[in-house]
């Protein structure tokens, strides 16, 4: 019987036959003899994370696949980054994310990350705990120039447009209400009142004296988009009766696994960038399943490499993770493997696409098909046939042999 779960998602993973790589995805056009049999030792299929007609967000991506409504659970990406900070998160808290960027005094922005400055915790410190009209922010700092930011007080909505434009060389947006609530009128004219006084204080900062005489640009202003209002979410091990524990690089994927009530390890050399030490990550989810129920392991850089149109570059990035799941192709039946992608992100289109992505299920009990190569076609041959993400977790769950019985 499964005892254990080790569920591998390769961010962007998915992605479309590119001409300079003879007509093959990435993926396929990769050197993955480690994937292939893997999937030669397993059920697969392909996976609409989302459904059919959907492009899905990385971070309702996620929630499907862990089998968590967006409807009901997701409530804009401010909280689910702002728990990967290792913030604790209580009803009625209004999180979103932040960045340290530069403006003029006539309040254009400069640059949306200060220079790409390397560490915001000297400008995070100066805004911690500032109170405005009972409202108190709590201000931590993210990697690089980012910043979780959290509004903890009463009468507040999520429903305000974000400060940030998205884009430089335009002015920072006055935060206005769009529900015409009390509360959402009260949270608009708090954030501005916040982000003003936040503006004044980082500009006296010695720390940004110091940059602008070294000619760096200030740090002097906090971008803030993503709002969304907390509510509790039952965790992992509520929802499952499973232990659970999250390995990741980047911030959404540790506030995924933090969100969901998982333990969040850091591991050594998890970057989320294309140097990200993918081994380390693997033999730490080895190691964790003699503690945790459920492993989840998060590799980032195939995703970003679609994004900039990078196709050899991805194509060598999935050969790396390959070459680390050779750790992986010694697991004992009684561990069940699934290996999945959040979404395809095709190096053509440079973003997000509806694509599905192949899966596959490998442990004891689950019905091998001929399928012979982890891929996007090959895939679409296995028994699984075609999911949505809102399927993994019953699988997963039937494997383990938790599934209720329904009827008599």
């Amino acid at each position: 019987m499964i005892e254990k779960v080790l569920m591998l998602i390769c961010d962007g993973l998915g992605d479309r036959p590119v001409k300079e790589l003879g007509g093959k995805t990435p993926l396929e056009a990769a050197n993955t003899p480690n994937l292939d049999r893997l999937a030669a030792e397993s059920e697969c299929g392909l996976m609409h994370t989302l459904g059919r007609g959907l492009v899905p967000g990385s971070d309702t991506a996620h929630l499907a696949i862990m089998g968590y409504e967006r409807d009901k659970y997701y409530f804009g990406r401010g909280p689910i980054e702002v728990a990967g900070l290792g913030l604790e998160l209580k009803h009625g808290d209004v999180a979103l994310r932040g960045n340290l960027g530069t403006v003029d005094d006539k309040f254009i922005i400069v640059d949306r990350r200060a220079g790409r400055i390397r560490d915001a915790a000297p400008f995070t410190q100066a805004l911690d705990g500032t109170k405005i009209d009972g409202v108190t922010f709590i201000i931590k700092p993210g990697t690089a120039h980012r910043a979780g930011v959290i509004m903890r007080g009463a009468g507040l909505s999520d429903a305000i447009i974000d400060a940030d434009p998205h884009k430089p060389d335009l002015p920072v947006r006055k935060v206005t209400p769009t529900a015409q609530t009390n509360e959402a009128r009260r949270t608009a004219d708090v954030l501005n009142k916040f982000l003003i006084r936040a503006h004044e204080i980082l500009n006296d900062l010695p720390e940004n004296k110091k940059r602008v005489q070294s000619g760096q640009p200030a740090a002097n202003y906090l971008l803030v988009r993503g709002a969304g209002q907390y509510s509790q979410v039952p965790g992992f091990r509520e929802r499952y009766g499973l232990t659970a524990c999250c390995i990741a690089g980047g911030g959404l994927y540790k506030g995924v696994g933090a969100y969901l009530g998982m333990k969040v390890l850091e591991i050594p050399g998890a970057t989320g960038l294309p140097d990200t030490d993918i081994e380390a990550k693997f033999r730490a989810a080895l190691t964790q399943l003699e503690n945790y129920d459920f492993a989840f392991v998060h590799v980032k850089a195939a995703d970003s490499l679609g994004e900039d149109g990078n196709f050899e570059g991805k194509r060598d990035f999935i050969n790396r993770i390959d070459q680390a799941a050779a750790l992986l192709t010694g697991l004992p039946e009684e561990v069940l493997l699934v290996v999945t992608a959040d979404h395809s992100t095709p190096c053509s289109q440079k973003s997000h696409s509806g694509d599905p992505v192949p899966i596959m299920y490998r442990g004891f009990g689950t019905r091998v098909d001929g399928v012979q190569a982890f891929g996007e076609r090959a895939c679409g041959a296995g028994n699984l046939g075609i999911i949505e993400g809102k399927d993994v977790m019953p699988q997963v769950m039937n494997l383990l042999g938790r599934l209720p019985l329904v009827g008599a």
